[in-house]
């Protein structure tokens, strides 16, 4: 990494104004009117379009693209913010879309981290303390609320509201408009308002390379969890008993069992 005073390379506009403790990687773009405030840390060959802000303490990977008016690291809507220092990460190659907001941690987490290879659509909200993981997309208007876990490989579509605390497994997909107050375990497709299971994310894991086997068996488990008369404690038992051999039983058992806010 090196060090650039503000405006003397040709890469960063000359309107753009830049602190100069920010650490730069080569070939990084900034443009017009954008703000970036001391602390901040940006990778190699990542692009900043016009009107971005990125705030004190954020770090930036390689090779994302940042398009305008974005704002990233910017002090958390919490009330019970003190000032304390905290930080704001992105991953490598993520893409985030115009008016996107990143909110950077409390003192409960210390940081909001979202990960690499991930397009956050235009007008995504990704409040305090976060963690999203990697390959994720979010449409636009998509709203995270503090404390929100999303693991890796999860769609979220277009206007999707997701309560605080609340986990997303791996691989989910959330339809269009779905209001998400409790958790979702991983491989299936969630939808309504508030949402419920729909099947599993058939198109997603056929992408990525899950067999049909897979396929199958994983929508035995969660039609035997969801769609069985019994009681859900009586159908995870017998998940466990019936189908331990399966090699994603395991996760999505401990998914469910360590649920603080319950499952869909």
């Amino acid at each position: 990494m090196i060090e650039l005073k503000i405006n003397n390379s040709k890469n960063i506009h000359s309107t753009a104004i830049v602190h100069e403790s920010v650490k730069f990687g080569s070939n990084v773009v900034v443009g017009p009117f954008s703000i970036i405030e001391p602390g901040v840390s940006i990778g190699d060959r990542t692009v900043i379009g016009n009107n971005v802000t990125i705030c004190e303490g954020t770090t930036i990977g390689e090779e994302c693209k940042i398009y305008h008016s974005a704002s990233i690291g910017e002090v958390p809507q919490d009330l019970k913010f003190k000032g304390e220092k905290t930080e704001a990460f992105v991953g490598d190659r993520t893409i985030i879309r115009e008016y996107v907001t990143i909110n950077r941690g409390t003192e409960a987490l210390g940081k909001t981290e979202v990960g690499s290879d991930c397009l956050l659509m235009a007008s995504v909200h990704v409040a305090h303390d976060c963690v999203v993981g990697n390959n994720v997309i979010m449409s636009n208007l998509t709203t995270l609320g503090g404390h929100v876990n999303i693991d890796d490989w999860v769609i979220l579509s277009g206007g999707v509201l997701v309560h605080q605390f609340c986990n997303i497994s791996k691989h989910a997909f959330i339809g269009a408009g779905a209001l998400v107050t409790q958790d979702v375990p991983p491989f299936i497709l969630a939808a309504g308002s508030p949402v419920e299971y729909s099947g599993i994310n058939s198109v997603g894991l056929k992408r990525r390379g899950f067999s049909i086997d897979d396929r199958k068996e994983l929508k035995n488990i969660y039609k035997m969890y969801f769609r069985s008369k019994n009681n859900r404690k009586e159908n995870l038992s017998k998940i466990k008993k019936e189908l331990a051999s399966f090699k994603y039983t395991d996760l999505i058992v401990e998914f469910i069992e360590n649920s603080e806010r319950g499952i869909i």
